[in-house]
């Protein structure tokens, strides 16, 4: 997760930060099965980039995919700017992985030293994607990648979580990494004409939930909500293991420079050329 902003000039946004544990999906919490597929197929996605890298995961959270990404990279460094949630994901892994606080706005390496920087659903958390986005290019060497994984706003149903500040679409994340040198593509995961009856009866009423404010604004009540929506749910995993990928990709390109509609997820692959 990412900082807000500082209550006072000399505040340090590691002091200042909320844990974001109550709009956080951590391990044991109940999910769905779509929440969970989610999940995994980012991270199936993610390793394609990470074999044989150098690769750092920011606001990893509790870390569901650490143990995949281990497994393939060169090295692998994660961090979340939360403490308490990290706490979590340590307790997990032990030693197996590299685990620190940071803030996503001012990477602690050295220029050129990395290779993949993945930010799952947690770049609308940053205060200033621009500056992220600055620290990325310092922070890869050529050819480095970006890996981004957003809840798609363009959703006419879309619900920002608490905390958020700004959420980027597929024409935002391409104006922001193009200005900065990056070349991007785009993929679809979630097709909103493929879920549950149940989803789609109730999205009218989301919208209207939505657009009132009424929407539940803990994890709490969003579990209460989401068991509505989606019936049965199940516990968080603490890690994704091999035998739970799925034998091939289920996300679908997507249009540059042009709002998608139809997936509940937009990830994006930015590449710095050069």
């Amino acid at each position: 997760m990412h900082p807000s902003s500082p209550s006072s000039q000399d505040a340090s946004p590691l002091d200042t930060t909320p844990s974001y544990e109550e709009v956080t999906e951590l391990a044991g919490d109940e999910v769905s099965q779509e929440q969970i597929e989610r999940v995994v197929a980012r991270y199936a996605w993610a390793l394609g980039f990470a074999r044989g890298k150098d690769v750092l995961e920011i606001a990893c959270g509790t870390g569901p995919g650490l143990g995949l990404l281990s497994g393939a990279a060169r090295s692998l460094v994660a961090g979340d700017i939360s403490e308490q949630i990290l706490a979590r994901a340590r307790r997990h892994y032990g030693t197996r992985v590299e685990l620190r606080v940071m803030d996503a706005m001012k990477l602690p390496f050295e220029t050129g030293s990395l290779d993949v920087i993945i930010i799952f659903e947690a770049l609308y958390y940053v205060p200033d994607a621009r500056q992220f986005v600055d620290e990325c290019r310092r922070v890869l060497r050529p050819g480095g990648v970006v890996l981004v994984s957003n809840a798609n706003k363009d959703l006419f149903d879309f619900n920002p979580s608490p905390h958020s500040h700004t959420y980027h679409g597929v024409v935002e994340l391409g104006e922001i990494f193009g200005s900065r040198g990056f070349k991007v593509r785009f993929w679809g995961d979630v097709p909103v004409a493929a879920v549950s009856w149940r989803q789609k009866l109730l999205r009218p009423v989301k919208r209207t939930v939505v657009a009132l404010n009424l929407m539940p604004k803990s994890m709490a009540g969003k579990k209460l909500l989401k068991k509505l929506v989606f019936g049965e749910m199940r516990p968080f995993p603490p890690e994704i293991t091999q035998d739970m990928l799925p034998a091939t990709s289920r996300l679908v390109p997507l249009e540059a420079g042009k709002p998608d509609r139809n997936h509940k997820v937009v990830l994006c692959e930015a590449r710095l050329e050069g």
